[in-house]
């Protein structure tokens, strides 16, 4: 019981921490940027960052007490959140009017599976100690990811029809 107190201590703290992180020196460069310069570089770090979840396939780096029902889903869908930043990407860079729409895809598909993770946790009564060397996933860089995706979330939302009218700029 310790154990899981702490590890909601430590991913509560990094969520609160990331979040102020992210209002008091983020927001503030990123809202002056246009939308998809500042959606290139909230999304490129998660074509590799995704890539991490993986992580919970391996033998040795999660502990074989690692629920299937969670980690396969978990890595998979992490992968898959990967592949879409890819296309994501490739859309912005080239300037592509599938670029908004695939943003908003790789946002969903990546904020659920996020929350989602959560949910599965819980469900399967998982203990902090079955992520093994991974232990970081879930306590840094999962808090990290959900941030940014807010982030990504306001930047879509956001009225300026100009910042994807590739034709005028």
């Amino acid at each position: 019981m310790k154990s899981q107190l702490v590890f909601f201590v430590y991913v509560f703290t990094s969520l609160v921490s990331t979040s102020v992180i992210a209002k008091l020196y983020i927001w503030p460069k990123l809202k002056n940027l246009r939308a998809d310069q500042a959606l290139e570089a909230l999304i490129a770090p998660q074509a590799l960052i995704r890539l991490l979840g993986l992580g919970f396939l391996i033998p040795g780096v999660v502990s074989p007490c690692l629920p299937p029902g969670f980690a396969v889903p978990a890595a998979g869908d992490d992968y898959t959140t990967a592949v879409l930043a890819l296309f994501v990407m490739v859309a912005l860079h080239s300037r592509s009017s599938l670029a908004k729409p695939l943003a908003w895809i790789f946002n969903l598909v990546g904020a659920v599976d996020l929350i989602n993770a959560f949910v599965q946790a819980g469900r399967h009564h998982m203990s902090p100690t079955y992520f093994g060397a991974a232990f970081f996933i879930p306590t840094a860089i999962v808090p990290l990811l959900l941030i940014a995706h807010w982030l990504i979330f306001r930047l879509l939302l956001r009225r300026e029809s100009t910042s994807w009218d590739y034709t005028s700029q």
